[in-house]
């Protein structure tokens, strides 16, 4: 099984987005740079916040997602509210997920906040397989996150 090797992606994702500003073509790229580096990844993208209390579907890899996600919903929505990364082993036991996809086992979200600090929206990686994600994961992709938004 093919598994991410996060300093790799962080020099590769450098050279792709080098001069990039535009918040969505970064995404794009991330989302779609991510999405193909590890096999427990079904679902790569993100939820960019387009009203207070609001996240919307932005670029992504995978099937279809959610259109519109609250703050006060979901496993994007807790981290949206929070501003902490949500590690959910088993989406089946969060209360109030939002099953976008059934086949969705376990996922990962977090914050995507910009040079400023202001909060820009959430990554989202979900995985067909149960208890995919742990703290290893949540450090390499928040460390991917600051080098591309938060410069």
């Amino acid at each position: 099984m093919k598994r991410i090797d996060y300093g790799a992606m962080a020099k590769s994702l450098a050279a792709l987005t080098e001069g990039e500003t535009d918040t969505v073509a970064l995404m794009a790229t991330m989302a779609c740079e991510l999405h193909h580096a590890d096999d427990r990844f079904d679902w790569t993208g993100f939820y960019r916040v387009t009203e207070p209390g609001l996240l919307k579907i932005g670029p992504y890899q995978g099937g279809h997602g959610c259109l519109t996600i609250p703050f006060a919903r979901g496993v994007c929505g807790a981290a949206a509210r929070s501003g902490e990364v949500q590690i959910v082993p088993d989406v089946e036991a969060f209360p109030g997920h939002i099953a976008c996809s059934s086949s969705t086992r376990s996922e990962i979200v977090l914050p995507v906040w910009n040079g400023t600090g202001a909060l820009l929206g959430v990554l989202d990686i979900d995985s067909d397989l149960p208890d995919a994600f742990d703290a290893a994961d949540a450090e390499g992709l928040a460390a991917l996150l600051a080098q591309t938004f938060a410069r």
